[in-house]
């Protein structure tokens, strides 16, 4: 069931009446069962794997605190070992698989699968890893109820796309749960009208344009071609993952839990350091706290830390996809942020002054924009391509993006920056009842004149 669906707002409307018309003691069942009927609903076949790598968690974590210390590694290895197993399994299998065959002369695919990759994996297994983690620090006490940490790993709003939710964060929900305020319901339904909004009206029509640039390379030549292409799938990757974050966020609020905010106007950074503090920030805080720092962080000399930032996003990168293009991309941001922090670190994390902070956002963007290139491309190949493109594509006037929708993102970017200095949507659920009807009503007009409609588009990250 996609978000974007009227299967799945009939199964939300259920799952919420259900919710709050049960007695208290059965809603964290209730939300159990929602759950792994939302994963069934994608591949039934999968919820084994689910089941397994939850009771293998669950009672790792259990062993762990009651463990001695000599023991308590064990445990967890099992842990990693189990999901990361199936994580490079389903996953990079076929990718080192195919790498193998050709280092060694071997005809293509000699000893690849058709595998499909189980619904969400690349998110619960972090969140997983996470948890036991946490536990064997003694950050985090083990979770003796068997259906609280099934809850928490198969959560449906962010089982697929995340946001990456610590343990503490949603235990301290669960063992404290309130009911909504009028406050919080408000916000929760502007968030999935405005997650929605971003994902039918912006991100579908600039998909459109991205897919058809990237899937026939050959017939838009030119460089206003290829950065017309990949400026749609820098606003397509955006608006649809940020998008789903919202939608996410707002229906757990719905539900009581408070996520993490996941993205904060990235578009509007003025460094790679900064454009990493505002994009998929549960993924970046993960990065940091349980790769970057347990290698060393930036401890042990300038050379270690800058070793550390690009093995760190090496595996950022590989963490999004089975191919050399994510893993370049990867090392691609490690490389601008090793950069940045040669050139002086509290100067990317700084904000320049008003004069120089839109250049800087335009460079920064700009880089960014660079990167999705071995992000969207399908072979290294077509992503030389396009970058020979972008620079050297001529003066053949062929734009790809249409005028209205250049308005369009105009005027969201003015929004954004508006939005960066005032905050003003956070304060609309609180504020007159007129202006909260206003923006909703814009919301769903937007939706109703220039939504895709015809076929709900998966979301960009259900494929990771």
């Amino acid at each position: 069931m996609l978000f974007n669906t009227t299967e799945f707002f009939v199964f939300f409307a259920i799952v919420l009446a259900v919710f709050y018309a049960a007695p208290r003691a059965v809603r964290r069942l209730i939300l159990l069962v929602a759950s792994y009927v939302f994963y069934l609903s994608w591949n039934y076949k999968f919820v084994v794997l689910l089941f397994g790598l939850t009771v293998v968690d669950f009672g790792a974590a259990i062993a762990i605190e009651r463990a001695p210390a000599s023991r308590k590694k064990l445990f967890l290895l099992i842990s990693l070992a189990a999901n990361l197993g199936m994580l490079g399994f389903f996953k990079y299998y076929n990718f080192f698989a195919d790498n193998l065959a050709q280092l060694l002369r071997y005809p293509p695919h000699s000893w690849t699968y058709s595998i499909i990759l189980p619904l969400g994996i690349s998110f619960h297994t972090f969140q997983s890893i996470s948890y036991v983690v946490d536990v064997y620090r003694g950050e985090q006490a083990a979770i003796r109820s068997p259906i609280d940490y099934a809850l928490y790993i198969s959560f449906f709003p962010q089982l697929v796309a995340g946001p990456i939710v610590r343990a503490r964060e949603f235990f301290s929900d669960l063992n404290r749960w309130r009911h909504p305020s009028q406050e919080e319901v408000l916000r929760g339904v502007m968030l999935i009208v405005l997650g929605l909004t971003k994902k039918m009206a912006f991100a579908d029509q600039f998909a459109q344009i991205a897919d058809s640039y990237f899937q026939n390379l050959s017939v838009h030549p030119g460089g206003w071609a290829a950065w017309s292409g990949v400026i749609a799938f820098a606003m397509q990757i955006f608006f649809d993952f940020s998008g789903y974050t919202d939608m996410a966020i707002g229906m757990a609020l719905l539900l009581g839990f408070h996520f993490p905010v996941n993205f904060r106007r990235p578009y509007l950074a003025f460094s790679i350091t900064d454009f990493w503090h505002r994009w998929h920030m549960s993924l970046s805080r993960w990065l940091r706290d349980y790769l970057y720092i347990p290698l060393g962080g930036n401890r042990h000399g300038r050379l270690m830390t800058y070793r550390n930032l690009m093995l760190t996003m090496l595996l950022g990168g590989l963490w999004h996809g089975a191919s050399w293009n994510f893993v370049i991309w990867g090392g691609y941001h490690g490389g601008l942020l090793s950069i940045e922090r040669m050139m002086g670190r509290r100067e990317f994390e700084k904000k320049p002054p008003i004069w120089l902070y839109p250049v800087r956002a335009l460079i920064t963007f700009a880089l960014v924009c660079v990167g999705w290139v071995f992000f969207r491309a399908a072979t290294f190949a077509d992503s030389r391509y396009v970058l020979s493109q972008l620079v050297h594509g001529g003066k053949q006037m062929q734009a790809l993006l249409p005028r209205w929708l250049v308005y369009m993102t105009l005027v969201s970017l003015a929004i954004a920056a508006i939005e960066e200095k005032f905050e003003w949507t956070e304060r609309l659920s609180r504020g007159p009842a007129w202006a909260y009807a206003t923006f909703m009503i814009v919301l769903l007009l937007t939706i109703e004149m220039i939504g895709v409609t015809e076929k709900a588009l998966p979301f960009v990250y259900f494929q990771f």
